[in-house]
């Protein structure tokens, strides 16, 4: 909305880095103001901007007067704003955080985005994690836009040397009043500090926020606690949530946040053979800087040991003994590969054998296989900071996943992706029709095992791979997982 910054400066250099051309649209929205907001003061600098966004890498600057936008029905009035109606904000949406304090605000954000969208239509829109509500509407209130034409492409929140977030606001501010407002990124460093050392408890959390700025002389909207997806109070942290601030100092009204976590994120990854899964997870892994968990492996590694021991596939006291006695070790290497050992033997090429291969499916539905990798994979996440994949990751092994994703395919795409791996591994395929017809049992055999069978997670999100590379699924995930976890609370690339 203009009074360009260096976060304003950040977006564009980002958008500069996708590659095309960048244009930056500078617009004070009166339809986000409500009455007795700062729409009339809100700083307006448009030869200033010109400037900065020429300067930072931007192609064209774009200054749409409000008829531009609205047409006649803004015309009408502009400082209050069109009287036509946009696309409605989900109410669960805006019930927290700056919804009861802004009626009619994210109406109006949801309703130029759709007018700004609509005429420019961009490949990429690039925009800041610093008012995450805001965000969080539009990639969920604006789908036609973000799942079908566009990217949105969020970039971290940059702060003034204090701590304070870079706003158009700021410059308001007396000295006075700005070393004021730099205790409110203090107070959310605070409560993440008692986070470090044990507390949970959303209520102690949020009033020591707010404890803290108001024994310092702020007026105090909320201090929050929510889930950074769905915008619900979180009574409790568990994995990971937002703890949202919104202050008055002097003349403005300043925003902050900070993600809170309790362990470090998970993402558990399900879906049928064949559909990429562990290609995926790894690529994704490594662009996040998390750990790969192969839990498929896990379970071949167990298929190789009965076959290597000539053990019945089948339950009993023979097979209870054999996993009560089984030493199975996980390990990654130098370039994040995982390395599984069982029993001392590294076994990590030899699971990957068609026997092996043929066999698995029948271990995996035995009751007892699945309750003891089960508990060993639980023991994995308790620190978290993995992407798990396997069939059962986000029902069974780990529900409390930020983000749970089911791939599918079709069978006979599957197929040909199995006969390409066999192949490239030196392997000789059978025909496609023997590979689908596998394929199909052992989808089936999956799905209707009495033990954790495969489904997707009822708050998981299904991923359908057809016809799409893995470049474009990871890129899909990632967007998946940045609508959860910002950058600041997890960049990528860390460990």
């Amino acid at each position: 909305m203009g009074g360009l910054h260096r976060g304003h400066r950040q977006l564009i250099r980002a958008a500069r880095g996708v590659g095309g051309r960048v244009l930056v649209s500078v617009f004070v929205n009166p339809a986000q103001f409500a009455a007795g907001e700062d729409f009339t003061t809100y700083p307006k600098h448009p030869d200033g901007d010109a400037q900065q966004a020429s300067a930072a890498g931007a192609d064209a600057v774009w200054f749409p007067a409000v008829e531009h936008i609205y047409g006649d029905a803004g015309d009408a009035n502009p400082e209050r704003g069109p009287t036509t109606s946009g696309p409605q904000p989900e109410p669960s949406l805006i019930q927290t955080l700056c919804g009861p304090w802004r009626p009619g605000h994210f109406e109006g954000v949801l309703m130029v985005m759709e007018r700004l969208l609509e005429r420019v239509q961009p490949a990429v829109v690039v925009m800041g994690e610093k008012d995450w509500q805001q965000l969080t509407v539009l990639r969920q209130c604006l789908p036609a836009f973000y799942e079908q034409r566009c990217r949105l492409l969020p970039v971290p929140v940059v702060r003034e040397e204090g701590g304070l977030p870079c706003s158009s606001r700021n410059c308001r501010l007396s000295p006075a009043q700005r070393r004021q407002a730099a205790l409110v990124p203090q107070a959310l460093r605070a409560a993440a500090a008692a986070v470090h050392a044990g507390e949970r408890r959303a209520t102690v959390l949020e009033q020591l926020v707010r404890g803290r700025l108001k024994a310092a002389g702020l007026e105090v909207d909320y201090a929050q606690l929510v889930h950074p997806l769905t915008l619900q109070p979180c009574p409790r942290l568990d994995g990971v949530a937002l703890l949202g601030v919104a202050v008055h100092v002097g003349p403005a009204r300043l925003l902050d946040h900070s993600f809170l976590l309790a362990r470090k994120p998970i993402i558990a990854i399900d879906g049928p053979a064949g559909t990429g899964k562990s290609t995926v997870t790894r690529l994704l892994a490594a662009r996040l800087g998390l750990l790969h968990l192969d839990t498929g492996a896990m379970y071949r590694a167990v298929a190789w040991l009965m076959l290597e021991s000539r053990q019945p596939i089948r339950s009993g006291g023979a097979l209870q003994q054999l996993l009560e006695t089984m030493e199975l070790r996980l390990a990654w290497g130098d370039h994040g590969q995982q390395v599984i050992r069982i029993n001392g033997v590294d076994v990590s090429d030899a699971i990957r054998l068609p026997r092996v291969t043929a066999t698995v499916p029948r271990v995996a539905a035995l009751p007892e296989v699945r309750q003891v990798l089960t508990r060993q994979q639980r023991m994995f996440g308790r620190q978290g900071g993995l992407v798990s994949e396997g069939r059962d990751m986000g029902t069974a092994v780990f529900p409390q996943a930020e983000l749970k994703v089911y791939l599918t395919a079709t069978a006979a795409e599957r197929a040909r992706r199995r006969a390409a791996d066999m192949t490239q591994r030196g392997q000789a395929p059978p025909p496609l029709a023997t590979l689908e017809a596998q394929i199909t049992e052992r989808d089936h055999l999956d799905c209707t095992r009495t033990e954790a069978p495969l489904r997707p997670a009822e708050d998981g999100v299904v991923v359908a791979t057809d016809g799409i590379s893995v470049e474009q699924v990871v890129d899909k995930l990632e967007d998946l997982f940045r609508q959860r976890v910002s950058h600041d609370a997890w960049p990528a690339g860390r460990h």
